[in-house]
């Protein structure tokens, strides 16, 4: 069950790594944008449609990440100091009434939004530049997928605090650990060479 919790975490940590690149892309966009802007006195009629598409597919395609690193915004003031079976139970409670319909009704509707942006091949109506926005609209369904196939995940995690009175280690937890155990080994074989090499000199 670990390896399946861990095959859907890195799932969504590729996506979410992947579409990380877009920051990049929309900050050298801004940049270009203010530089002709207030340098040049020229600017674009596409600056408008690119930011917020590209920052609308960041948006989107990093939920399912955030998600698998528990990430998410939490009021916990209260939540932090309960017992893992009782954080466990709540959160379970909360996926099955409030995350899952929600994501379920995501992909329910943004699929034939998404068909429907696609079949005449929309474009955005803020800008003369004609800017295509139905790769965007194409994202929803697909982040309900993600975010579904996450909550899976996330709920199977909730019933085994529940069954252990401990949470399962996360991905990225078991990677930090493993970064850890091997910075250890590689300062103990350090150490060790130092130590022949002191011994060979004495002798």
């Amino acid at each position: 069950m670990t390896r399946f919790l861990h095959f859907i975490d890195s799932l969504s940590t590729w996506v979410g790594k992947s579409f990380a690149w877009i920051i990049l892309v929309l900050t050298l966009g801004v940049s270009y944008e203010v530089f002709v802007r207030y340098v040049l006195r020229a600017p674009t009629t596409w600056a408008f449609d690119f930011s917020y598409i590209n920052y609308g597919a960041l948006f989107m395609m990093a939920g399912a990440y955030t998600l698998c690193r528990n990430g998410h915004v939490r009021a916990d003031v209260v939540y932090r100091l309960w017992k893992p079976r009782t954080q466990a139970s709540f959160d379970l409670v909360l996926y099955i009434i409030f995350f899952m319909p929600a994501v379920l009704a995501l992909m329910y509707a943004g699929w034939p939004y998404a068909l429907q942006s696609i079949g005449y091949r929309e474009v955005s109506i803020f800008s003369p530049a004609g800017i295509p926005i139905f790769p965007l609209k194409t994202l929803i369904p697909i982040t309900g997928l993600l975010l579904f196939i996450q909550g899976v995940a996330e709920i199977i995690r909730c019933i085994i605090a529940i069954r252990t009175n401990r949470w399962p280690r996360r991905l990225h937890d078991v990677e930090e650990t493993e970064s850890i155990i091997m910075q250890e080994q590689t300062l103990h074989a350090a150490e060790v060479e130092a130590a022949q090499a002191h011994e060979k000199k004495g002798a």
